[in-house]
C-alpha cells in the first residue's frame, strides 16, 4: 500500500481551493474551472497562516479554515488608492463604481484597480486586493503531496 506523504515546508501541494465570504458566498474557487492550484511550501506564495493550516495534510484530506485579513490577503492600504485624471479614461469606456479598469505597468504587466468613485475631475481607483480587510474561509481538498 502506498503510503500518504504528508505536507510539510519545502514540499509541492496540488490542491483545490474555495474562498468563502462572512456570508457563506463563493469569491473564488479552483472547482469552478477544475485547475487546481500547484505551490511549494515556503514559496512564498501562500500566507505563513495559510501554510501553517495545511501543514501536515495529505492527499485526500479536506478541511476548512477561517483566516484573518491580515493572514488572508491583508488590510486595504490607504496608499493603494490613487485619484486618476477623469480625461484618462476613453470616452467610449466610461468608469462606473465598482468597475475594473486595468493599468499599464513599467514592466509589461497590466495592474487591476476598481473604481470606488467619481466625480467630474477625478476617478479614485483601488489598488488594494478586491478582500484586502475580509475574515475569509478557506476549504481545500489535497490532491497530491510531492517532494
Amino acid at each position: 500500500m502506498k503510503s500518504r506523504m504528508a505536507i510539510e515546508h519545502g514540499r509541492e501541494v496540488v490542491f483545490h481551493f474555495t474562498i468563502k465570504l462572512s456570508d457563506n458566498s463563493v469569491a473564488d474557487s479552483t472547482k469552478m474551472t477544475n485547475k487546481p492550484a500547484k505551490c511549494r511550501m515556503g514559496d512564498g506564495s501562500l500566507t505563513e497562516n495559510f501554510e501553517a493550516c495545511m501543514i501536515g495534510l495529505k492527499a485526500g484530506d479536506e478541511r476548512e479554515f477561517e483566516l484573518a485579513p491580515k493572514d488572508a490577503f491583508g488590510e486595504p492600504n490607504p496608499d493603494n488608492v490613487y485619484q486618476v485624471d477623469a480625461t484618462k479614461f476613453p470616452a467610449d469606456n466610461k468608469p462606473e463604481v465598482g468597475s475594473i479598469f486595468t493599468f499599464p505597468q513599467p514592466d509589461g504587466t497590466e495592474l487591476p484597480g476598481i473604481v470606488r468613485g467619481i466625480n467630474e475631475q477625478f476617478v479614485t481607483i483601488d489598488f488594494n486586493h478586491p478582500l484586502a480587510g475580509q475574515r475569509v474561509t478557506f476549504a481545500v481538498e489535497i490532491l497530491e503531496v510531492n517532494p
